[in-house]
């Protein structure tokens, strides 16, 4: 049998199957997958996964439907687009409007002796409509997901759950997967929906959790790694199964134990450093820290214990950087990080100060691409929602 080679064991953007973790849920002390199952085989449910980002959402589905049953779907892909059956026609390749040929043949007398065939073409127009979406769906065992919903506009999300209640009596099986402190009242706030819902809550991974990726997938690869080591590694991973397999995977690259067979631990910090690289994250850090335009003005600036000085606006960056690393932050544990950042005690910004930046940093992210809205200003508390970026924050542009 093949040795099995660090790229096959750690997989960030594809099915994990040697390392792939079964985790509980703690609401019912059942596996995801069981509820997931669960929830598919009960006719006339729409299921709902809420979950935060990179944690694991479509790679459960893809265990349990497995790719080949899998219609996915994000909420994006109805931004241009106001008939939610075309879309999915589209996606699965069939024609949504179109023509056919009926032949028809008659004989024609031109003389006694000899018979003309004519044949005479006639076109109707046909449409597929919803219904044999879902019979195509039934009868091929399919699962319609829609991944990323909350990227769809509110008025899109109303719809789609309009045309989903229809689908769902005729026993389509369908999911929606979205992330948590967006609105989601389209779903699991509405009355028409009512007691048609599994509701599938997944929750962040545990240390613990994200420990046994790394443990599980050096022994498949004949190295034994440390308790301590895989709990760094874990930490710095931000409930992210899919950043603990980059991690991994790169450190695994760096120390080259496919052909050494020995995992350099000195190498962790580059290979946190190494994982940013192809991370798309520039130009956000970017426009956050630049700020609404302040029409030629210079923002004030303060001073950074050990770097150059900082507006208010990167000094919010760098505290939502600072250790320890959390993918949610109350206005007061923000304040603390602002505080211990600072020089001078006379500069210390206030709360009001704090929040007034927050509340445009989050009307920039409201205002621009997906990739952007990289946290939430909610409630007086910051919302990680992309874990990556602020692993990016963490350990590209803003760390030394």
């Amino acid at each position: 049998m093949k040795k099995l080679q660090s790229y096959d064991v750690f997989k960030p953007g594809a099915f994990p199957e040697y390392t792939y973790i079964s985790r509980i849920s703690s609401e019912l002390m059942f596996t995801y997958e069981f509820r997931l199952k669960q929830a598919l085989n009960t006719p006339g449910y729409l299921t709902s996964i809420i979950g935060p980002s990179k944690t694991g959402k479509t790679v459960l589905c893809e265990k349990v439907i497995g790719l080949d049953n899998m219609i996915s779907l994000t909420g994006s892909d109805f931004k241009n687009s106001t008939n939610f059956w075309e879309v999915i026609a589209t996606k699965l390749g069939l024609v949504v409007e179109g023509e056919y040929s009926k032949v028809n043949t008659s004989k024609e007398s031109i003389n006694e002796e000899n018979m003309r065939i004519k044949s005479i073409a006639s076109r109707d127009r046909y449409l597929a409509n919803k219904d044999t979406i879902i019979d195509y769906f039934k009868n091929n065992n399919l699962v319609l997901v829609l991944d990323d919903f909350h990227y769809a506009s509110e008025e899109l999300q109303f719809d789609i759950a309009y045309q989903l209640k229809d689908a769902i009596r005729k026993e389509l099986k369908a999911i929606v997967i979205s992330l948590p402190h967006r609105a989601d009242d389209a779903i699991r706030k509405n009355a028409d929906l009512s007691g048609r819902l599994n509701l599938i809550n997944i929750e962040p991974w545990k240390k613990e959790e994200l420990k046994k990726i790394a443990i599980t997938g050096f022994d498949k690869l004949g190295i034994e790694i440390t308790d301590i080591f895989a709990e760094k590694i874990a930490i710095e991973s931000l409930t992210s199964p899919q950043l603990m397999q980059s991690i991994c995977l790169n450190l695994s690259l760096i120390s080259n134990i496919d052909e050494v067979n020995e995992l350099d631990m000195t190498l962790l910090d580059k290979s946190y450093k190494f994982t940013t690289i192809n991370l798309p994250y520039k130009e956000v850090v970017k426009k956050l820290k630049s700020g609404p335009s302040t029409r030629g003005q210079k923002r004030k600036t303060y001073k950074i214990d050990g770097e150059h000085d900082l507006d208010v606006y990167g000094i919010i960056l760098k505290a939502i950087a600072s250790d320890p690393p959390l993918i949610s932050i109350t206005i007061d544990e923000l304040k603390n990080r602002v505080d211990h950042l600072m020089v001078n005690i006379e500069d210390k910004l206030d709360k009001n100060k704090l929040k007034k930046t927050l509340q445009a940093i989050q009307d920039i992210m409201t205002n621009s691409e997906a990739i952007y809205q990289v946290f939430e200003w909610k409630d007086e508390q910051i919302y990680i929602l992309e874990p990556l970026f602020l692993f990016y924050i963490r350990w590209g542009v803003n760390r030394k």
